[in-house]
């Protein structure tokens, strides 16, 4: 019975968390523009990737190394050396979205594991023959945008492992590619930045409330009672027609802890946790509760049953506060 438990690493205590308290593998990225969590004092440079490693294997887990960023034309040997440096630190599997470097990755290190990053945005299985014919990818990260039914699909018609997002952020654009963010700041994931850098974000004390600002944009406006989150434009709001609301998307956090079951049935070979820009304490307390439903699920799948205990935790960790099942449920599917 598979289900792996694939957890977020952005930095070696981050790591540790999620390998003490039970996943299977955890991913991490390099400090550089090759992977789309790129944001100041996060991931791994050689050094730390090492130590993290060695950490992970001696306990029996498994790193994979996200890689999943275009590369640019000019700065090519960038993304290539990162391949070099993962095929040289042992890790387990690159977790990639670029052809090119899939290529070079295949041809050049056979032996190394291949993941299909979400940012390669592959909803069907034809997508997914076509990367394993061409490239040999082993496992493909679905794009948060099918129903289960729709994944359920997919699972029937390819070998390739399939693995899903169960916990995190979720993203409205075309899986981390922001023309929001690029619009307001030059800068978003797979290219080059991060989705509303930091520099570019302002919060200001006003006489209606405390104002959040992206490089100048009113994105949201606080009351005294409400949590602040972390402004993004997709969920920002704005007066639309006289009505002020989240017209593109609200703060809250997938949470498909309920799911399990289902994943199990439909053959699932693993659940992903995002969250690499988020803590190490963040790390530990949704490893913690993940771990133990997967392993209540697999003793007794039948009778399984995601506890107001877990959802608790897991709310106080969502964003927002609020969770949701994103696209796996749409009842007119």
């Amino acid at each position: 019975m598979s289900l792996e438990l694939v957890c977020p690493a952005g930095n070696l205590p981050a790591l540790k968390a999620a390998v003490d308290n039970g996943a299977d593998s955890v991913y991490m990225g390099f400090r550089n523009s090759t992977n789309a969590r790129a944001f100041a004092g996060l991931n791994f440079d050689n050094e730390t990737a090492r130590q993290g490693i060695i950490y992970a294997h001696e306990r029996g887990r498994k790193v994979l190394l996200a890689l999943n960023t275009f590369p640019q034309t000019s700065q090519w040997h960038i993304w290539k050396q990162a391949v070099d440096d993962a095929a040289e630190l042992g890790i387990d599997a690159l977790i990639l979205a670029d052809l090119g470097l899939m290529r070079y990755a295949s041809r050049t290190y056979p032996e190394l594991r291949l993941h299909l990053s979400v940012q390669g945005s592959a909803t069907n299985y034809e997508a997914l023959n076509f990367y394993q014919e061409h490239f040999g990818i082993q496992r493909a990260v679905l794009p948060r945008v099918l129903s289960l039914a729709q994944v359920e699909n997919v699972v029937k018609n390819t070998s390739v492992e399939i693995e899903l997002f169960g916990f995190g952020g979720l993203c409205v654009m075309v899986e981390g590619r922001c023309i929001l963010s690029s619009f307001a700041t030059g800068e978003s994931p797979n290219t080059a930045g991060v989705c509303s850098p930091a520099k570019a974000v302002r919060w200001q004390q006003t006489p209606k409330g405390l104002e959040s600002r992206l490089n100048g944009i009113l994105l949201d406006r606080y009351s005294v009672d409400e949590n602040a989150g972390y402004p993004t434009l997709c969920k920002g709001r704005f007066e639309v027609e006289d009505e002020t609301y989240y017209a593109l998307e609200e703060p809250t956090s997938l949470n498909t802890l309920e799911l399990i079951p289902d994943m199990l049935r439909m053959g699932i070979s693993a659940i992903k946790i995002e969250g690499r820009q988020r803590s190490p304490v963040y790390v530990e307390q949704v490893t913690r509760v993940w771990r133990t439903a997967i392993d209540a699920a697999k003793r007794d799948a039948a009778h399984y049953v995601a506890t107001a205990e877990w959802m608790t935790q897991l709310g106080k960790l969502s964003e927002g506060q609020q969770h949701t099942l994103g696209a796996y449920h749409r009842p007119w599917k």
